[in-house]
């Protein structure tokens, strides 16, 4: 009788359990990501049974951390990627292939494509977008209204951003038209590219094997950025400025126009809510416009044995609600075909933002911290000489042929 009841009171304890452990995995963000990721994380956790874990790693850390964990298998499952280094790590062999995945999902042709692009190597997708930011310009209102220019009217062409400029300049005292950090590579490929794409030339091929610089489109852009400068529409310190005034030179009020990023948005709206500003898109020549897609995308480590709780986390990501949380804690949003739903309460210049992200493009290539990024590289050297130097032709013929020579080093797509 004491047998049958002990195997009645086994059976019943096996049946009472959940059909399934809770598991939890462990994800990494970049510091810049430090706003929106640990609420998105929070309601995901409070919404689920399996969890995720999340560590917060300085920017300048995350890449060579992450690199050294994955090769002595300590990485994370999961990684919210810089998108501009998932081909390096694509290329490593470092990351699980999940093609079937992203292409099994209903919206996957709504996905924001230049993250898709870069998460792509060799026609497999390692890296599906997940955070985004984008270049535009914006412009101070006051500043426009003071000079006798349309308050709400910003530049839509080469011509109009120098012509606006110098009417602001002309305001005197410290006031200039016109501001750029002149010595920050990684300031000028999210911004001063895109005026370059807009006019229909690039830097690089669309698939990184060859370097593009010596190009009637990138002078052009050139000889805009130079012309203000010898107009004194641009302040001194831009020289010199290695991108620690990209935000703080706009939003200290004496500037008409600038570069930026959709970050701008929420940060001028928060901490300086007295500067009056428009925002647009970054202009070509002769009008149009392009935008450079900045942002994170989602890998997730080779041989995890948690990917059933990563793909959960990104599904809830990719929701409207997440899309949602992303949106109102500082990233576009990703999905394009609910971006407007997620944006609706919101700031409506982000509207501007989230139509530049999305037919943003960025530069695809295994090496683009030595080519662009690198306060060394070929790139930041370049744009420095020729913005303030006396030989552009040079400046353009040494980083033409110290960009291909690294590019020719690594391995293509």
């Amino acid at each position: 009788m004491k047998t049958m009841i002990a195997g009645l009171a086994l059976a019943a304890s096996i049946f009472a359990l959940p059909a399934f452990a809770a598991d939890t995995a462990n994800i990494w963000v970049r510091a810049d990501g430090s706003n929106f990721m640990p609420r998105i994380v929070d309601a995901f956790n409070k919404a689920h049974e399996n969890q995720i874990k999340l560590d917060i790693i300085p920017n300048a850390e995350i890449i060579p951390k992450y690199g050294a964990a994955a090769a002595g298998g300590t990485a994370p499952d999961a990684l919210s990627l810089d998108l501009i280094y998932t081909p390096a790590f694509s290329a490593a062999g470092q990351l699980e292939d999940i093609t079937d995945w992203a292409k099994s999902l209903p919206y996957f042709a709504s996905l924001s494509p230049a993250h898709v692009k870069t998460g792509t190597y060799k026609g497999r997708i390692y890296g599906l977008p997940f955070s985004a930011d984008s270049s535009v310009l914006i412009w101070n209102k006051k500043l426009f209204k003071q000079a006798g220019l349309d308050p709400e009217k910003g530049p839509t062409n080469w011509a109009e951003i120098e012509a606006d400029a110098e009417k602001v300049n002309a305001l005197g005292g410290d006031i200039k038209g016109f501001y750029f950090s002149g010595n920050c590579g990684g300031c000028n490929i999210f911004t001063f590219t895109p005026l370059i794409w807009a006019s229909g030339g690039d830097i690089l091929s669309e698939d990184g094997s060859k370097a593009t610089l010596d190009s009637p489109q990138l002078r052009g852009a050139i000889d805009l950025y130079r012309s203000m400068v010898k107009k004194d529409l641009v302040p001194a310190g831009a020289q010199t400025d290695t991108g620690s005034n990209f935000f703080a030179a706009f939003a200290a009020g004496n500037i008409g126009i600038t570069p930026s990023g959709a970050f701008a948005i929420g940060a001028l709206n928060t901490q300086y809510p007295n500067v009056d500003y428009g925002v647009t898109f970054l202009p070509g020549k002769d009008g149009g416009w392009s935008s450079f897609a900045g942002g994170d995308n989602f890998v997730v480590t080779k041989g995890t044995k948690k990917l059933a709780v990563v793909k959960e986390f990104l599904d809830f990501a990719y929701s409207l609600e997440g899309q949602t949380i992303l949106a109102k804690y500082g990233s576009l949003p990703v999905r394009g075909d609910i971006a407007k739903e997620a944006l609706k309460d919101l700031d409506p210049r982000y509207q501007i933002a989230a139509e530049a992200m999305a037919k943003g493009r960025t530069p695809y290539t295994v090496v683009f911290n030595d080519l662009i990024n690198s306060a060394n590289g070929p790139w930041t050297q370049m744009v420095n000489e020729v913005f303030f130097g006396d030989d552009v032709d040079g400046a353009i013929s040494n980083a033409q042929e110290t960009m291909q020579s690294i590019i020719d080093q690594a391995p293509q797509k």
